[in-house]
């Protein structure tokens, strides 16, 4: 399967689009994992992380005897290798991947894997958990924005815990921190729609493809966050939520966040899942009490007393949990040293005449190695497009 598809020329036109400046093989082994593999799945998690994503998937679909990557010769290592190609197998169809694909164009979707300039390095601390590429809709620059909260709870929410988490959420955002949820009716919808209704930013998970808007009552608010924050999924586009993907994608949630606030929950709610991982991850964990005698915030009074959370009552006490988390983005040295890189290439870019790689390179004077790293963070971002004559600026980028 792996040579068909590294070898389709329709599919390496379309990974350049999705994933424009990167690794075409890599995008394609990625998104392809993305296919066969079900989120968190650890088995190939591990297995990516031994031998690399084409030389994995290579291994996983191929006739080898043995999956095993170099020193894990135990005899349960090859078993749970061997039940995660019997997972795998059944979906390892090139048509699946190029619909992936073919729906990521459509939707104006992107492909962000470990190791791009905008990769939010906070989910790597899911271990073999961690996603292995990330399809995101809007603003990538979102994801590594300092500070991160999410805010979580009942979709059966009351007035008011919905008037609580909207309080809560416009305030943080109102002054910069990116209100991180997961698309849901009630608190989850309270606390997007506050963040916007600030102008401010926010990031919802997904547990269906990107390009799947839902829930149906949520489409207008989903495509407002696609234009003005960003909406992310582990599954590809196409693939259809499933309730062991909610359950999933709560992971993602916990591990973005800075810290993690429940508004509302009943006492099996799927928002005390989130909090969950965020304990584990050792994230800071709030909770806002409620009525004694309600069921909604049986789940938060839960979390107060068994998992050591925090009382939240407002905005300050949010900021007060995440203690000296500063405000600048998560950035290594190297990234850092990227941004004056990210300035020269703009200035030497058109939005009318189209420029190949080198020719960025050589009016910038930085390496093509590098433009091309960031020409694709940029076109990331929406500062740059690209089309069969070139690189140029985006009318986007000319009206900012």
């Amino acid at each position: 399967m792996i040579d068909v598809l590294l070898n389709d020329p329709e599919l390496v036109t379309l990974a350049a689009q999705v994933h424009p400046g990167g690794n075409v093989d890599e995008c394609i082994a990625r998104a392809a994992w993305t296919v066969i593999a079900e989120p968190g799945d650890a088995v190939a998690g591990t297995l990516i992380r031994e031998l690399g994503a084409v030389a994995g998937l290579s291994a996983a679909l191929g006739r080898s005897s043995s999956l095993l990557p170099p020193g894990a010769t135990n005899a349960a290592a090859s078993r749970m290798l061997a039940e995660g190609r019997a997972r795998w197998l059944p979906r390892a169809e090139p048509p699946a991947v190029r619909t992936a694909f073919h729906g990521a164009a459509i939707a104006g979707a992107r492909l962000l894997i470990p190791g791009d300039t905008g990769w939010p390095r906070a989910l790597d601390d899911l271990g073999p958990h961690a996603p292995i590429a990330l399809w995101v809709r809007g603003r990538v620059d979102l994801l590594h924005r300092h500070p991160r909260v999410s805010i979580v709870g009942a979709r059966a929410s009351t007035g008011y815990g919905e008037h609580v988490a909207s309080e809560i959420a416009g305030d943080l955002a109102s002054t910069g921190a990116v209100v991180v949820s997961g698309g849901a009716y009630g608190i989850d919808g309270a606390a997007h729609r506050a963040a916007l209704g600030v102008g401010g930013a926010t990031v919802a998970f997904l547990a269906g493809g990107v390009d799947r808007e839902y829930p149906a009552g949520h489409q207008t608010l989903l495509r407002q966050i696609a234009e003005e924050g960003a909406l992310v999924s582990e599954p590809p586009c196409g693939m259809a939520p499933t309730k062991w993907r909610f359950l999933a994608r709560n992971r993602l949630i916990a591990a973005l966040g800075h810290a993690t606030v429940v508004v509302e929950a009943g006492w099996r709610s799927g928002s005390l899942n989130t909090a969950g991982h965020a304990a584990t991850l050792g994230r800071p964990l709030g909770a806002v009490p409620g009525a004694v005698t309600s069921a909604s915030s049986a789940g938060c009074h839960r979390l107060l007393r068994e998992y050591d959370a925090q009382c939240v009552t407002s905005a300050q006490e949010v900021r007060e949990l995440l203690g000296g988390i500063d405000r600048e983005p998560d950035m290594s040295q190297n990234e850092q040293e990227q941004e004056p890189h990210h300035r020269r290439v703009l200035e030497v870019m058109s939005d009318r005449r189209r420029l190949s790689i080198d020719e960025v390179a050589r009016r910038s004077g930085l390496s093509p190695e590098c433009v091309r790293s960031v020409l694709g963070l940029l076109h990331l971002e929406g500062d740059v497009a690209f089309d069969s004559a070139g690189w140029h600026r985006s009318h986007a980028h000319r009206r900012s």
